[in-house]
């Protein structure tokens, strides 16, 4: 029986599918929990990765973090949140030496007043072409 109080777990369609058996958000009270996100598409693409003709791989933190910002967006709002109600960020590059850039693209999204942050380096994310994967936890009290 779900009542007020049992969380609320889903995926959320027309986002990149999980590469597990996990959702994209859960909903537990008033708080939203976002998953593990990257910048990969719905096509499993990866947005802020390329390459040339000969195979050469760029990569560009920037991008990579202002898409990985907006699909928390997207997935806040299928539950009629936004960035706004964020309380809490934690992200995980792969090298610190990408921390400006993604601290550059992070800045036009949130100040001071925005949600506490924690950025760690990580060893690796599930495909060498992510250089950054954001959680979060928004307060969103149901209306």
């Amino acid at each position: 029986m779900m009542n007020e109080t049992t969380p609320q777990a889903r995926v959320v369609p027309g986002k990149a599918k999980p590469r597990g058996r996990f959702p994209h958000i859960t909903r537990a009270g008033d708080f939203l929990f976002v998953s593990g996100t990257s910048s990969r598409r719905p096509d499993n693409s990866i947005a802020g990765a390329s390459a040339d003709e000969l195979g050469a791989v760029t990569l560009d933190i920037r991008e990579q973090t202002r898409v990985v910002i907006e699909n928390i967006r997207d997935i806040l709002r299928s539950e009629g949140a936004d960035l706004s109600n964020l309380v809490e960020v934690s992200s995980f590059l792969v090298s610190m030496n990408d921390f400006v850039g993604y601290n550059e693209i992070y800045g036009e999204y949130f100040d001071e007043t925005g949600p506490t942050r924690t950025t760690v380096a990580v060893h690796q994310l599930p495909h060498p072409h992510l250089l950054i994967e954001m959680k979060a936890v928004a307060y969103a009290p149901k209306r």
